[in-house]
Formats: C-alpha cells, structure tokens, sequence
C-alpha cells in the first residue's frame, strides 16, 4: 500500500539521500575509465580489462527487474539498504584487489578486481531503481518532474565530474601508510565509502518504508528470476564479445545467443498468467509502459552510438589530446543537465510530460542534422555548438519518460515499472556498443587498407584480420607510428606522412560513417514518441484521494491508475 505524503522536511532529507545513492551509482559508471591504464600497469592481466566493465554491467542489468519487483513486495527501503551496503563493500574489496598477493580460488589481482566489480554491480543495481521508484512513492507524480529532472541531471553531472574525479585521484592521491605505498587508483573506490556511509545512516534513520504492499500475493517468482539471468547474461556476453574476442559466427557466440533466446521464451511462456510474475506481461497491454520503454531502448542505443565515440573522433581525426577531448564534451554535458532540470520543473508546472518529450525529439533531430554535416573544415566552435544542442534535445528523455511510465502503472507496481525504465536502458547501451563497435570495425578494416596500405600491413594479425586497436594506438602517437614504420622498412619523409594523414582519414570516416545510423534510430526513437499517450499528472490532492481509497476510507472512491487524459 503507498504510503501517506510525508511532511517537506522529512521529504527533502530523503531525497537528499537518494541523490547521495544515484551519485554513487553514476559515479561508479564514469570514474574508473581514468584510472585503468594504472590499475593496468600495477595489476597486469591487459587482456581482462574488458572484464572489469563487463562483470559490473551484467550484474547491475540483470538484477535490476528483481530488485524492482522485491520493492514492490517488502518497500523501497530494504532494498535501497542491502544496495548500498553491498555496493561500499564491493568499493572496499575493489580498492584491496592484490594488495595481499593472489589468494585461493580467485586468482592474482586482476581477478580479484573482476569479482568484486561483479558485486558492485549487484549492489548498483538496486541504487537507481530503489531511488527513482522511492521517490514515486512520496512524491505525486505533478510535482514529481522536478525531481526526476535534476535525477536526470545527476547522471550528466556524473558523466563530466567522474573521468575528472578519477584521473585527479590516480594521478595525486597517491600516499604511504606505514610504509606501504597505496596507489591513487585505489582511492577511486574508496571515494564511494563516505558517500554511502552519510546515504546509509539516512536510508537507516529517516527514510519511511514505501512501497510496500500489505497483505496480497506476496510470492517471489523465482523462477522468473532465474531465467532473467539465464537469458540477459549470455546475451550481453555476447554482445560485449562479438566482433572482438570472437567472431560473430563463431560456436561460441552462436551458442550464447542461441541460449539467450531459448531462455528469453521460456520467461515469456512461463510468465503469462502469473500474477506475481518478475516483469508482469500485462504492463505491456499499458501503451505508456510499452511505447515508453521502446523509445528509451532506441534512444539509448542511438546515443551510444553517436556519442560514444566522439572523443575517439576528437583524438584521432582532430589531433585533441585526451584531455581537451574530455573538456569538448562539456557542452553536451551541459545541455543535457540543464535541459533535464528545466524540463522536470515544466513538467510539474503544466503537468503535462508529452509535450516536452517531443520537443526534446525535435532538437535532437535537428542536432542530429547539424552532425551529419561535419566533416573537414568544421570549426571547433561548430562542433562545440553542435554538441550543446545535440545534449540540450536528450536531456528531456534523462527523466521525463520515467515520470511518464510510474504515472500510467498502478501503485503497488511502481517499483517494476521503474525497474523496466531502467533496465531497458542499460540494455539499448548494450545494444549500441555492440552493434556501433560492429560497424565501426568493418569500416576500419575496409578503410584502411585503401588510404594507409602500411599502416594496414602493420595493424594485420596472423589470420588476416585488422587488429584495430593496434591502428587506434599508432593513429594517437605519431612517434610510435613512425618507429613501426621504420622497423617495417618504411622511412621515405613523404610516405610517412602519407601514412599518418591516412589513418586520420580512415578513422574520421568510419566515425563519421556511425552518425546517419544514430539518426535512422533517434528518427524512429521521435515516431515512438509520438505514439506515448500524453496524460494529465496527478496532483497532491489526488494523490491522498487514492491513498485513503487503497486504505478503504469511507468517501475515497478514485481508484489508483493513470492520470487523465491530456487536454
């Protein structure tokens, strides 16, 4: 049963809390990348470091749907608690990894730093769905935009302060405890703990339990649970490995995706009719949860795609350094946070979420037409302009189809439609990586061999393929690219060079290449949009109406469901 709107004080120190708990959360996702070339040189083991984003992202995305659905049956708090308690001591452990040599079962390390990143990534992913589903329940949803909009921009926050945070740590943090030396990096994870200490004693002192249902079928679907990770797991293995540790046709990843699906049906199967089902298949009959969720997995898979490999782009076919590449960025950044706050405070004034999400899909395509013309001569201050724009049109969807999904499920199941919202991005990310990571290699590996033959000689590997990694490193470092060269026999001035502008050229129009897909997927991501339902937001009054209705008080008889229409 929802509970009672608590008094503004109690309000503001819980959600203080819960931003204190998405901070960790969006931290964690940006703030390591900073610190790997360290955390590389002092734990070895180059070849795992994928391992080290992997083992977080299935555990946090596989276990967000049954964190939903747990928050749903015993309340927001105990979920929020276990997350964060799980979370600082996987930050604790990660900081450890190695400092006590190689222990049994685990390994040296690099495996030790593998592990505990997979339980960090189990504590995460209660965080977010705990925090946006507890809000939910305190908060009417007319009012609710402007928090979900400065949600929103936590995680763009996070984005620009974490690679910033974690190279100021690995670079000066750096310090002797009683002898031993412990290096900066570690001090990456060890941030997280006075953070989730101050989170913690107000999640365990102030914050009520919501969510909670009383009496009602309060059966796990464990099942359901089990089949979620037998089926997400092996398909996010393969799309991190495809194209990369394996190729595409190869027995290993066919079998994964094979798996995958055979899982994924059997969930469909056993989980119609089930009323305590983990994601239950009647919330898709809900045009707002169904389209909403479709938008958002475009979306996220399109932004991936576009953005992710901006600075790669800035670096290579730009000459930025790492650096300024990072500081290029913060225009997108920006406008993703101001765009996200201002369309949560508009939303809680008109209590409407349609209208801004549209005009959230206008701007962005008309960003998105702006980067296709880039090319050559586009200034630094065309792109600069580009980049805010292109943030400015994505910041409404940071939190507005959220806001847009809690308002058109009942109560009791705010937790897994939050849960969904969330999940279904983490999956689009997936998604993108995957499938832009795809297309970028096979444009490489055709591009290169046309403009820069010897550095495609240098980059190819024993079974004929393009080993891109090796080209990105020699296109970043003229030095190193020109010593390859000469130990390859290549030492004329002019072919040199050649070699040099070729492989700028080469990256630049593969990246390049990756843009009119991201605007093939936000056209569609727009289309979806247009089919979301626009309804009116409940208000405060209303709100106390269905929860005297759920408590049976004589004369409440406004039953819990969507808003109205819009007008």
């Amino acid at each position: 049963m929802p509970a009672a709107i608590p008094p503004a004080p109690s309000r503001r120190l819980t959600l203080a809390a819960v931003m204190i708990v998405l901070l960790l959360s969006a931290l964690d996702q940006t703030i390591v990348s900073t610190a790997l070339p360290r955390i590389i040189a002092e734990l070895r083991g180059l070849e795992r470091i994928a391992w080290l984003g992997t083992a977080y992202l299935l555990a946090s995305t596989v276990t967000v749907p049954i964190y939903g659905k747990l928050g749903d049956l015993y309340g927001r708090r105990p979920i929020l608690v276990f997350g964060v308690v799980v979370f600082l001591g996987g930050s604790m452990l990660c900081g450890l990894a190695g400092e006590f040599g190689a222990l049994p079962l685990v390994g040296d390390g690099m495996n030790q730093l593998i592990v505990c990143r997979a339980l960090q990534g189990i504590g995460a992913g209660a965080l977010t769905t705990g925090a946006f589903a507890a809000v939910a329940d305190i908060v009417p949803p007319a009012e609710r935009g402007k928090y979900v909009g400065l949600f929103g921009a936590m995680f763009g926050f996070a984005s620009i302060a974490g690679p910033v945070v974690g190279g100021a740590l690995t670079e000066h943090a750096t310090t002797a405890l009683a002898g031993h030396v412990v290096s900066g990096w570690r001090f990456v994870f060890y941030v997280n703990l006075p953070l989730g200490a101050v989170a913690l004693w107000i999640l365990t002192t102030r914050l009520a339990n919501t969510g909670a249902q009383a009496g009602g079928d309060r059966r796990i679907d464990w099942s359901g649970a089990a089949l979620i990770v037998a089926g997400f797991v092996p398909l996010l293995l393969a799309l991190s490995w495809g194209g990369h540790a394996f190729a595409w046709g190869s027995p290993v990843i066919v079998a994964m995706l094979g798996g995958a699906a055979a899982a994924l049906v059997m969930l469909i199967v056993t989980s119609r009719g089930k009323p305590h089902a983990v994601v239950p298949l009647g919330l898709f009959a809900e045009p707002v949860f169904a389209w909403g969720n479709l938008a958002l997995f475009l979306i996220k898979i399109a932004f991936t795609g576009l953005v992710m490999f901006l600075p790669l782009y800035l670096q290579v076919a730009r000459g930025v350094s790492a650096t300024d590449s990072g500081f290029a960025l913060l225009p997108l950044m920006g406008g993703i946070l101001t765009a996200s706050i201002l369309a949560g405070r508009v939303a809680s004034t008109t209590r409407q979420y349609k209208p801004i999400l549209i005009a959230g899909a206008v701007v962005t395509l008309a960003a998105v037409a702006l980067m296709l013309q880039i090319g050559p001569g586009t200034t630094r201050t065309g792109l600069l302009l580009r980049f805010a724009l292109l943030g400015f049109g994505l910041g409404p969807a940071q939190g507005m189809f959220t806001l847009a999904i809690q308002s058109a499920v009942p109560q009791p199941r705010i937790g897994v439609a939050t849960a969904s919202a969330q999940f279904f991005r983490q999956i689009g990310s997936t998604f993108g990586v995957a499938l832009f990571g795809a297309v970028l290699t096979n444009a490489l590996a055709a591009e290169l061999p046309r403009r820069a033959p010897d550095v495609a000689r240098l980059a190819r590997t024993a079974s004929g393929a393009t080993d891109i990694s090796r080209a990105q490193a020699l296109a970043m470092n003229p030095a190193a690219l020109g010593a390859a060269l000469a130990a390859a026999g290549v030492t004329d001035p002019d072919r040199v060079a050649a070699a040099g502008d070729g492989i700028r050229a080469s990256f630049a129009r593969a990246i390049l290449g990756l843009f009119p897909i991201s605007a093939v997927l936000f056209i569609a991501s727009g289309a979806v949009t247009l089919l979301v339902p626009g309804r009116r937001l409940r208000g405060r009054d209303e709100t106390v109406r269905i929860v005297a209705s759920e408590a049976g008080a004589p004369g409440a008889t406004e039953a819990i469901g969507t808003g109205a229409p819009a007008e």
